[in-house]
């Protein structure tokens, strides 16, 4: 079945980093772009960054942008997203998603959470 299980949140300090992973599995990875969400609490969700198909095309949020980056290996069915720089701001559940490039469907991870805290 499909399964997308983010891995590599935590506690870190502000100005601090974190790499993010989420792995794919049960559809073939190179037909969605993928996109990395978050959800802070008492906010709604927000896109944060994504990833065309063959990772040649990257969006980043405005606020993000300079401080994340985000990459995908295809050999390995995963997506990253590299965070740098980290802010209190930032704490939420990051979530990844999978977008077929033609259909539009979507599946959805669980989740991992990110507390930027001193």
């Amino acid at each position: 079945q499909v399964q997308l299980v983010e891995s590599g949140g935590g506690l870190v300090q502000p100005g601090g980093s974190l790499r993010l992973s989420c792995a794919a599995s049960g559809f073939t990875f190179s037909n969605y772009a993928m996109s990395w969400y978050r959800q802070a609490p008492g906010k709604e969700r927000e896109l944060v960054a994504d990833i065309f198909s063959t990772g040649g095309s990257t969006d980043y949020a405005d606020s993000v942008k300079g401080r994340f980056a985000i990459s995908r290996d295809n050999a390995k069915n995963t997506v990253y997203l590299q965070m740098n720089s980290l802010k209190p701001e930032d704490t939420a559940v990051y979530y990844c998603k999978a977008r077929h490039k033609v259909t539009g469907m979507n599946y959805w991870g669980k989740g991992t959470l990110v507390t930027v805290s001193s």
